[in-house]
């Protein structure tokens, strides 16, 4: 019988501190890029959520919660009136004295990289899962994402013992205005060499877009994301604010590729193995015609 008490004792003590580690951690959650919202939804912490940035768009449900507004021109106002014990962001976000506003209130500012880069995945999303108390669910999304990855590099190593790695730009722009070219170390250059193209751009970051640029480079393929317009009115607007992309052999033999923005925001996304094989299928036309 003493056995039995012990053992009953000991399973209420575990139960209570199990308990009380839960209420330790953060329960309203604020959160500002679009790939670490996607995270926190993924690991079972949507509920948490009481804000976003308007880079956070995925899953749709996240779209009805309040906005801060975008990640780099944040208010303390907006942020503390949702009354967060966190607030999740990268060193994108921004700027710097609200995100001293917001730790002088008592709140807990968690600062990932955005480094386009699988360690970078994985220690930002064991930390996730750390602060939602889900670290074996973020061990099996992870063990699933490098799966994934895992086979679209053979995916991708298949089609090019056939198909030469097209040339690729990407555009990133605002209703087909000022488009800069994604260049080197950033999300769209590791988007694009994992999805099996070559960026023919040289340069770091983000370059704005010139016409002696796309004339020296002539892209098979273009990718374009837009932050304001979608569909055929994005497309649309790019060839009418950028006439000289008409003279590209990407548009020439029809080879233009939409990317929805928000996959290039806070790091690699869940969503992002399935927009690559997207991408793979449209640089590696099935009848091998470039």
């Amino acid at each position: 019988m003493r056995l039995k008490t012990r053992v009953a004792v000991l399973c209420v003590g575990f139960f209570l501190s199990h308990q009380a580690a839960a209420a330790d951690l953060p329960q309203r959650w604020v959160s500002a890029g679009g790939a670490l919202s996607e995270w926190v939804s993924a690991l079972g912490g949507e509920s948490k959520l009481v804000g976003v940035d308007t880079t956070s768009q995925h899953p749709q449900s996240l779209q009805a919660l309040p906005s801060i507004g975008y990640q780099r021109s944040l208010s303390a106002e907006g942020i503390l009136s949702l009354r967060p014990d966190i607030l999740i962001g990268t060193e994108e976000m921004g700027p710097p004295p609200v995100l001293a506003q917001v730790k002088a209130a008592k709140v807990n500012v968690e600062l990932f990289s955005a480094q386009a880069d699988l360690p970078t995945l994985e220690k930002n999303v064991t930390r996730l899962g750390q602060l939602l108390g889900a670290q074996s669910q973020a061990a099996q999304l992870l063990q699933s994402y490098q799966q994934q990855l895992q086979a679209q590099k053979a995916r991708v190593a298949q089609v090019q013992t056939t198909q030469k790695a097209p040339g690729v730009l990407l555009l990133l722009g605002h209703a087909g205005g000022k488009p800069l070219i994604a260049g080197k170390d950033t999300a769209a250059d590791w988007l694009l060499q994992q999805a099996g193209g070559h960026n023919l751009a040289t340069h770091t970051g983000y370059k704005p877009f010139s016409v002696e640029s796309l004339a020296s480079l002539d892209p098979e393929v273009l990718v374009f994301a837009d932050r304001a317009l979608t569909g055929e009115a994005a497309k649309v607007a790019l060839f009418k604010e950028n006439p000289i992309l008409n003279s590209s052999r990407a548009a020439k033999s029809g080879r233009v590729m939409e990317l929805d923005p928000t996959l290039l925001v806070g790091g690699l996304g869940p969503r992002l193995p399935a927009a690559l094989q997207t991408l793979t299928e449209g640089f590696y036309p099935a009848k091998g015609g470039q």
